[in-house]
């Protein structure tokens, strides 16, 4: 099979591995703590910049459904949250919270990358969230416009039982991530903070 169809490394291109050694040295960097244009209600955390690596990473497990580099992704969350935990910025057993993604994009994806990522972190992971029928998509859309569209178009589909950190891949304004943490408060639940793959 690899001489039909060569492994080549997601983040860079090159042949041989799926995510090779400088992509996977790129990727494990701490996550740092980021301030988006919407205020969120909770801390974020980011892996680094929507753009090279990360970036090529991102479009790979979400627009390629490359399998093998969401299960790659779930290591390096792993590795972030024991990170974050040893600086005492996280409790210790949060349960994660796939930001909701809208269910045609899913299916044409292989299934919800970033609830994969979140399974293959080893993490308890609740689906907690979903989108309503009527949200657009947020390609292209502002700060506003974003807010918009996903004022009261969250919706909890299942209660997470212990404290809840939210997961996403790229945070642009912040906008989904307050939607998300917004509804969770408003059911009862603690939301600790939010980890993103990247931001933009």
């Amino acid at each position: 099979m690899d001489l039909l169809l060569p492994r080549r490394c997601a983040g860079c291109g090159a042949p041989g591995e799926h995510v090779c050694a400088r992509c996977r040295e790129v990727l494990r960097s701490p996550p740092r703590r980021i301030h988006t244009r919407v205020d969120t209600h909770v801390p974020v955390w980011s892996f680094g910049p929507y753009a090279d690596t990360h970036r090529r990473v991102v479009l790979a497990m979400k627009e390629h459904r490359n399998l093998a580099v969401r299960r790659h992704l779930g290591a390096v969350l792993a590795a972030g949250i024991r990170h974050l935990q040893a600086r005492g910025e996280l409790i210790d057993a949060p349960v994660l919270v796939p930001a909701p993604t809208r269910a045609r994009h899913a299916r044409l994806r292989g299934g919800d990358p970033v609830a994969a990522v979140c399974r293959a972190s080893g993490w308890p992971v609740v689906d907690a969230l979903r989108h309503g029928d009527r949200v657009a998509d947020q390609v292209g859309l502002g700060v506003e416009k974003r807010r918009e569209n996903l004022a009261g178009a969250v919706q909890i589909q299942r209660l997470p039982g212990a404290p809840v950190l939210l997961i996403d891949d790229v945070a642009t304004t912040g906008a989904t991530l307050a939607a998300s943490s917004e509804v969770l408060f408003a059911a009862g639940c603690t939301v600790v903070g939010a980890i993103v793959i990247c931001h933009a």
